[in-house]
């Protein structure tokens, strides 16, 4: 028996005239992220993939870089046998064997019609075959162990473990966005969603050294490094904001200090976004959350500019984005202590009703365009790698 990991997608299969495009594009990440893992091949066959392994192939690494793989709903390590009914039962109790359960089920497919056996049969040759054998009881809906055949081209395809993929589409499929980093819990996850929906993240992060330290770029790479492992590669701009925020803070009032920042931040990424040739601007954002998040502030924030804003996580709340970011790695890195630029001149009782002309009368009297323009030509800009690719993070 022959050993190889079998990728099933489910949205791409909706594609219809598009479905070789993506398949195509997932083929092509797969075989990136596994290029060092001994990987021969990576083929498509029948609406799935098959991933053919050497014999030195790092199993273990494997199965950890294909969770991450978007486009993947679900892989398996599979075992080829050929397509014969008596061949495929021997085979089937051969990974069965030595496993305890005390209920079990048979799920064939048959994806070449011209195999003359039906995926009932199959099912119930191969599950009779079993029961024999162990005394398990059949059980359709809650078996303590399923055995998957599927009849392909040349073989059958035989495996008794499946592990789920993140789901979405490929990477790379869905164009460029850029994305508001902070060091915070939110935006690392707004930006895996849109990873996720098969769009490549440019990562934009405002910081205010020497004003203050710099535990939030820190993080800000490490949160880059993670998402590569979703996305490949992670493009960073690390933004001086500190010039912006001293003509803010010393021209204008007080209260409007964090939506007149959010403002120029937005602008700036704008300008990064006209660069990078990407066509929306992606935030963290969730209603309510902090006093820039009401909706009145949320609307005058987004007058700023007029690339279309992408608020991914506007519904959702603390708790559900918790859960996400513990789920991908991201909030352990987010917990981290850190001086955000945001939080450093913040007033005790901020506007939470911004109204649009009055914040258009602060801006009136700031000056801050050279200040802007430096803040975009001196930022930092880097790639980040998966950390599995340690070491190869280099600057622009």
């Amino acid at each position: 028996m022959e050993r190889f990991v079998l990728v099933h997608y489910h949205e791409i299969g909706l594609k219809k005239g598009n479905r070789e495009y993506f398949e195509n594009r997932l083929r092509l990440n797969i075989s990136k992220t596994l290029e060092d893992c001994g990987v021969q091949k990576v083929r498509r066959l029948y609406g799935r993939l098959l991933v053919e392994l050497s014999a030195e192939a790092d199993m273990p690494e494997i199965r950890k870089r294909l969770g991450k793989v978007c486009g993947i709903a679900y892989f398996a390590e599979a075992w080829t046998c050929p397509r014969d009914l008596e061949e495929i039962e021997r085979n089937a109790w051969s990974l069965i064997e030595g496993r305890t359960f005390s209920s079990f089920r048979i799920e064939a497919r048959r994806a070449d019609k011209r195999f003359p056996h039906t995926s009932t049969e199959i099912n119930q040759r191969v599950g009779g075959y079993v029961k024999e054998r162990t005394g398990a009881r059949v059980d359709l809906e809650n078996a303590e162990l399923t055995c998957w055949i599927d009849i392909i081209e040349q073989f059958a395809l035989i495996y008794v473990e499946r592990l789920p993929g993140p789901g979405g589409l490929p990477v790379g499929s869905s164009g460029k966005v850029v994305v508001l980093l902070s060091g915070g819990i939110d935006s690392p996850v707004a930006a895996w969603k849109l990873i996720k929906r098969g769009c490549t993240a440019v990562l934009v992060h405002f910081h205010s050294f020497p004003y203050t330290n710099k535990e939030s770029q820190e993080k800000a790479k490490q949160l880059g490094a993670l998402l590569a492992e979703y996305q490949l590669c992670s493009k960073i701009y690390l933004v001086p904001f500190a010039e912006v925020q001293r003509h803010i803070m010393v021209e204008t009032p007080i209260e409007t200090r964090v939506i007149l920042y959010r403002r120029y931040m937005m602008r700036i990424a704008e300008e990064i976004a006209r660069r990078e040739k990407a066509r929306v601007l992606v935030t963290g954002d969730s209603v309510g959350q902090v006093a820039s998040q009401t909706i009145e502030n949320i609307d005058v924030i987004s007058r700023a500019v007029q690339m279309p804003i992408l608020r991914p996580l506007i519904g959702d709340d603390k708790v559900e984005i918790i859960n996400v970011a513990q789920r991908i790695g991201t909030y352990e890195i987010s917990i981290q202590p850190d001086q955000d630029c945001c939080s450093l001149f913040v007033p005790k009782h901020p506007e939470t009703r911004a109204r649009l002309p009055e914040i258009e009368r602060s801006e009136a009297r700031l000056d801050v365009a050279q200040a802007m323009k430096e803040s975009i030509e001196t930022a930092e800009v880097l790639l980040e790698y998966p950390a599995y690719a340690r070491g190869t993070v280099r600057q622009l």
